[in-house]
């Protein structure tokens, strides 16, 4: 399988320039809060099986995309970039996009939307106009944490963006054991499915004081394969973010043990034909068994 969803961040930088970045972490994460470099991702990986991962930005600066690229570049099982760039502003997006782009492993963008103040930042003129040159370059985006202050946008802005690929993190985080909750974002979801440029990622789904199984994850796998369909789902472990609920591997036995239950054509579009398409990857997907 290809894991469309995987971080890195190193707590040497967490201060540059006065600058603090990764600006959500702090002791509170508890054994989320330390470096998780390239040589341990690698090894988590290659222990799992998986042969190779999208990296995904986890923090709203340039510097963190640089970062990832340069691990790019000396890791082949690196096989796509989300990075960041400034899409309020046109003319830096522009650039940024530019510059990124001519190394063919950036793949897409993406902005923590939900550490965002702005709650109607999807739908702001110049993030608009920068997402325009997101989808002529042939490049995602990524929407992390929808649920529940940006998800509606999500839906308005794959409507009015037809050309734009629309990846929906974590299934928009949906709001397990909240039943009257969970009726706003299936709405949301659903309709989000209807447009078919969005995508969804089976990732992130970990929930506080919930048991996280294939039991109680199966009613919302079969949501998003309902209205997505294999072809426009993937799947990710969000490593290393989900060891704060259990280790790396007992997230993909969960995820895994739900996809298993779709046919084998189907299961390769999660698990890497789906990936493959959305982020252009220059790899080609590997034949069950």
């Amino acid at each position: 399988m290809i894991d469309s969803h995987l971080h890195l961040w190193t707590l040497d930088t967490f201060v540059t320039g006065g600058e603090r970045h990764y600006p959500w972490l702090g002791p509170q994460h508890g054994p989320l809060f330390r470096s998780f470099g390239e040589d341990e991702a690698r090894e988590t990986l290659e222990a799992a099986g998986v042969r190779g991962a999208v990296l995904i930005q986890a923090d709203d600066t340039v510097a963190d995309t640089e970062s990832m690229l340069s691990v790019a570049s000396r890791n082949p099982w690196v096989l796509g970039v989300v990075g960041w760039v400034r899409l309020e502003s046109p003319a830096e997006a522009a650039e940024q996009l530019a510059r990124f782009a001519a190394q063919p492993v950036f793949r897409g963008v993406r902005h923590l939307v939900h550490d965002d103040p702005r709650t109607d930042f999807l739908d702001l003129p110049g993030v608009r106009e920068s997402l325009a040159v997101v989808a002529q370059r042939g490049l995602a985006f990524d929407v992390p944490d929808a649920y529940p202050r940006h998800l509606g946008a999500t839906v308005r802005l794959a409507r009015d963006m037809p050309d734009l690929t629309v990846v929906l993190d974590h299934l928009g985080k949906p709001p397990l054991g909240d039943p009257e909750a969970m009726e706003l974002w299936r709405a949301h979801f659903r309709a989000l499915a209807a447009c078919p440029n969005s995508v969804a990622k089976l990732s992130g789904l970990h929930v506080p004081g919930l048991e996280y199984s294939d039991d109680s994850l199966r009613p919302v796998f079969e949501e998003a394969v309902q209205a997505f369909g294999p072809g426009r789902l993937m799947i990710g472990g969000d490593w290393p973010v989900s060891t704060a609920g259990v280790p790396y591997g007992r997230t993909l036995d969960v995820l895994l043990e739900l996809v298993s239950t779709l046919s084998p054509s189907e299961q390769d579009e999660v698990l890497e034909g789906t990936a493959i398409r959305t982020y252009g990857l220059a790899v080609t997907p590997e034949p069950d068994g």
